[in-house]
């Protein structure tokens, strides 16, 4: 194959040749595509409708489960589909539209976080201006800078990697288009743009993460000067969920990305690749639930009328 427009499709992970073992991971896959569409679905009716959740606070994390419907939309629904019909073909524009948009849903997630950590930081460090600080515009204005920042970032990547020669054949070891593992495939690789891609990306998403640990480290300052402890166990419930989704998304995509070549066989590589990709939007929505009893009001309620009616 001399170059990319030569290759009309592309060949992902292949499955298990026993046929139950691909029904196995359809229905695995599915119930984790209708658990997180749940999880995220009652979080944003939830949000939307109950008039207590509108604050920034919750206005992000209505985009934040936004974000993670995106993400895991974008990956399982086509694996579910292969694994269905026993085939592992997705179409050239197919595999550029699902880098693209998996690429710009983890990108913009990434940035959202950042911002919800700032939200965090101005509720328990400057109460006094939270209101104008993070005012309705400026909520909508951050919260646009994320989507907006991820799209960027995605188009810059996928246009960079689909415009490489891909030469090594289009056999895909993932369960889906990552840009990675497309640029395996490629014959030239494009090196200062390549190189100054990814040093944009890594001062991007390390000026992201210095912004996320200076902010918690000023929060944890000030939780631990709150005289009374049910003050403490407020300020740690608004932000212990946060951290943890926080946390689950770095450490699976820093051992994803970071991992040493020579220890990467296909069946660590799914693991990983799941981990990453498909549980944290599944179990962001049970993370914040689970430690937010505003949250879990509106959910009862809204769930309550939704029977009764």
């Amino acid at each position: 194959m001399s170059n990319g427009s030569s290759i009309t499709h592309f060949l992902l992970l292949p499955f298990p040749a026993r046929r139950e073992l691909q029904l196995w991971h359809f229905w695995l896959f599915l119930g984790i595509f209708l658990a997180a569409l749940l999880g995220s679905g009652l979080i944003i009716t939830s949000t939307a409708c109950d008039q207590h959740l509108h604050t920034p606070m919750y206005f992000f994390l209505l985009n934040l489960s936004l974000l993670d419907l995106g993400c895991i939309s974008t990956t399982v629904p086509k694996s579910m589909a292969n694994s269905l019909w026993d085939t592992r073909a997705i179409s050239y524009t197919g595999c550029a539209a699902q880098a693209f948009f998996f690429l710009f849903f983890m990108s913009a997630e990434f940035s959202l976080l950042t911002v919800m950590s700032y939200d965090r930081y101005v509720a328990i460090c400057k109460p006094l201006h939270y209101g104008s600080l993070l005012g309705s515009r400026a909520c909508v204005h951050m919260a646009a800078a994320a989507w907006g920042a991820g799209f960027l970032t995605a188009l810059l990547h996928t246009a960079n990697t689909f415009s490489l020669p891909l030469c090594r054949g289009n056999a895909v070891e993932q369960f889906f288009c990552e840009i990675p593992q497309i640029l395996k495939r490629s014959c030239s690789y494009s090196y200062l743009s390549r190189v100054g891609l990814l040093v944009l990306g890594f001062c991007l998403a390390l000026g992201c993460f210095m912004f996320i640990v200076s902010s918690y480290v000023q929060i944890f300052r000030a939780v631990l000067r709150i005289p009374s402890e049910q003050g403490r166990h407020k300020a740690f419930s608004t932000c212990l969920p946060h951290l943890a989704v926080l946390s689950l998304l770095l450490s699976t995509s820093a051992f994803a990305y970071l991992k040493p070549p020579s220890t990467s066989t296909p069946s660590l590589d799914l693991v990983v690749s799941v981990l990453y990709s498909v549980v944290p939007p599944a179990v962001n929505p049970l993370i914040y639930s689970l430690r937010n009893q505003e949250l879990k009001d509106a959910v009862r309620k809204l769930v309550t009328g939704c029977v009764f009616f």
